[in-house]
């Protein structure tokens, strides 16, 4: 298998050691898992950007399809000065083992632009997207049939929309808009796409929590309502993460951000907070909020559930003996260190893995690529189907009875399904199917000892099946 260089960054060889050790336990054949674990395609590209003083500046971006097992292949576009080389493969990477997880029929990829787009106009913005999508519509490494981006950390539906509509330009066609998701609706986008990947992070946790005999290791009863929360994390995953989290009886009590954390053991109001920040600029100065000026330490305060849904790399060997944390659940890309990952287990802490955790995201993505694909909204069929038979049922209970069933009973048995409610079924489907898959691994393979091997190995075995039926392994 591929060799650990000694130069790769530090995110890129925990991914690629964690892929070695659940690899080494399956029996797949060597030269097999070397094509599931190593990239296909890296793609580096540098172009000018002209400044307002009329000087120019030399943009760095990347583009990595990491497998083609199958096709189109899937994954965000990251824009944030971290990014090089290394953090894209490794997060095409943990793209790659997300779809095949969940069973969305896509490949991984992942795509980085190293700036800060905090420093740039709306107007420089729209030109770098433009220019991004321009080098990749070149190498013919977009479309919807090739690679379909989506937003990432920096990025959202405006981003997702200059993409959409440069590579229209470019590439017109019935089926241009399925070269990448995360629109706006007005551009055929999907409604539940922005809280998808925060819902779905709270529909795994949840599920987690259902199983009593799970729960008695670590300490606590089962169930998510009524247990106390902390997210890393205030963007839009981790902002959804919490909501869904109060949502489903969870006590919210501590968020952390760049800009500083808060704590309260009796918990926050996550609307009430998002409304502070948007007012202020900050969640500082929030009524009844404990501050904390170094945010990461806020991960450490008490509570049972964790959320680290910002970067990767958060916990490490150095604060990973004092998270306190009974599960940790990780909405953002790599959070934990491999080191840390080993301190937390040794301690009976119960881990989430981010490929399986915040797939939220890629599964409605790819409800939005089939809808541009169909050209009809999910529902569109069959709701008004839907509510006519319903009516008929509450007509006839209502005769049978000869009692009526309350103006607000009627109209929630009667209203048919719309685009979010499939939406949100598909995705509630997913999680909870997925977990148990995994699970179900970690049981019948008695040499794992995390829910990351057996999340990895659950992946590359699909992925391996895959490439066997594709006759490229016989």
């Amino acid at each position: 298998m591929a060799e650990i260089n000694n130069e790769e960054s530090k995110f890129y060889k925990d991914v690629l050691a964690s892929l070695h050790s659940a690899a080494a336990l399956t029996k797949h054949p060597k030269g097999l898992l070397e094509q599931i674990i190593v990239p296909n395609s890296v793609y580096k590209m540098n172009f000018p950007l002209r400044l307002e003083n009329d000087d120019y500046e030399v943009i760095q971006a990347w583009r990595v399809q990491h497998s083609h097992h199958k096709l189109p292949v899937k994954g965000g576009i990251r824009f944030a000065e971290s990014v090089n080389a290394d953090e894209v493969k490794a997060l095409a990477t943990l793209m790659s083992f997300k779809c095949a997880l969940v069973n969305v029929p896509f490949g991984g990829a992942k795509g980085g632009v190293k700036i800060n787009p905090r420093k740039y106009t709306a107007r420089q913005l729209e030109t770098i997207t433009r220019r991004y999508t321009t080098e990749l519509v070149k190498k013919e490494m977009i479309g919807p049939s090739i690679d379909v981006p989506a937003p990432d950390y920096g990025t959202g539906a405006r981003e997702m929309a200059w993409i959409a509509d440069t590579y229209s330009l470019l590439r017109p066609g019935i089926n241009a808009l399925g070269c990448v998701t995360g629109k706006p609706l007005s551009m055929h986008g999907i409604r539940g796409r922005t809280e998808a990947t925060g819902r779905g992070v709270i529909f795994g946790i949840r599920e987690a929590m259902t199983i009593t005999e799970d729960m008695k290791k670590i300490g606590l009863t089962a169930g998510l309502a009524g247990k106390t929360v902390i997210v890393q994390g205030f963007g839009n995953v981790g902002y959804h993460a919490a909501l869904y989290a109060q949502e489903e009886g969870a006590i919210v009590v501590g968020i952390a951000e760049y800009e500083g954390g808060i704590y309260n053991k009796d918990g926050f109001d996550v609307p009430d907070l998002l409304r502070h920040r948007k007012e202020t600029g900050s969640l500082m100065g929030y009524p009844g909020a404990q501050e904390i000026k170094q945010s990461k330490e806020v991960m450490e305060f008490e509570c049972d559930v964790l959320i680290p849904a910002a970067l990767e790399n958060q916990i490490t060997e150095e604060n990973a003996p004092r998270i306190k944390a009974k599960v940790i659940g990780e909405g953002a890309n790599g959070p934990i260190t491999r080191e840390a990952e080993a301190i937390l287990l040794a301690k009976g802490k119960m881990i989430l893995p981010d490929f399986y955790l915040n797939a939220g995201g890629v599964t409605v993505s790819y409800l939005e690529w089939l809808k541009n694909l169909s050209r009809v909204s999910f529902g569109k069929i069959t709701k008004r189907y839907d509510q006519m038979e319903n009516t008929r049922i509450v007509q006839a209970i209502e005769a049978a009875t000869g009692k009526g069933v309350g103006d607000d009973l009627r109209k929630m048995i009667m209203r048919g399904a719309d685009e979010r409610d499939l939406v949100n079924s598909a995705l509630e489907e997913t999680m909870i199917t997925s977990y148990h898959q995994v699970r179900e691994t970690l049981v019948n393979y008695k040499d794992v000892k995390s829910l990351r091997d057996a999340a990895l190995i659950t992946s590359i075995d699909k992925i391996a099946i895959a490439y066997m039926e594709s006759g490229i392994f016989p």
